[in-house]
């Protein structure tokens, strides 16, 4: 198995998690030299391929979706290759192919990936609690799940609304306190 550095692990793996393949954006942490040099690394062992496209978009270090640019101003990419998920153990054959390259402008942004939450878990459960009629106080809900208020706080800002994408919103009722509720 290919020995790869914690850094290229994670850009491997981000990369094949994502639709197009595409190696960008790196990560946040990741900038100036310290990214050439891992990129340089990685495209030197086949891992990651640069890829053309027709674009004439200028790369933009804020922007994060194009390597470089060629001697003609055409943007250039870079994919995740078959050896590439292979030495993060992902089945090449789910990658689409690197000649279909889309073309990027600067309008493009990262697809939101909205997840399902599982079932039979305190996650669950949790949502049931705020989809129903009467909603929930964070009381009923740490009674429940067993988990700390701040905890509790923290899944609806953390795993509803970042992860998952849904609304929660709050009342004062008289008689229970505050009330949280998931929009429909």
């Amino acid at each position: 198995m290919t020995k790869l550095s914690g850094t290229q692990l994670l850009i491997l793996s981000a990369a094949a998690q994502r639709d197009d393949r595409n190696v960008l954006p790196l990560p946040g942490s990741l900038r100036g030299g310290a990214a050439t040099k891992v990129v340089a690394a990685l495209l030197s062992r086949g891992l990651i391929a640069e890829t053309m496209t027709d674009s004439q978009t200028k790369a933009d270090a804020a922007l994060n979706r194009i390597w470089r640019n060629d001697e003609d101003g055409r943007a250039i990419l870079l994919h995740i290759t078959d050896a590439g998920l292979a030495a993060i153990g992902v089945e090449p054959e789910d990658a689409p192919n690197a000649d279909a390259a889309t073309e990027i402008t600067t309008d493009d942004a990262p697809a939101l990936k909205v997840r399902k939450p599982r079932e039979g878990t305190k996650q669950a459960q949790l949502i049931a609690m705020l989809r129903a009629p009467e909603g929930a106080t964070i009381d009923e809900i740490v009674a429940a799940t067993g988990w700390q208020p701040h905890t509790v706080r923290g899944a609806f800002a953390g795993a509803l609304k970042k992860k998952l994408g849904l609304e929660v919103t709050s009342d004062k009722v008289e008689g229970r306190g505050r009330v949280y509720r998931l929009e429909a």
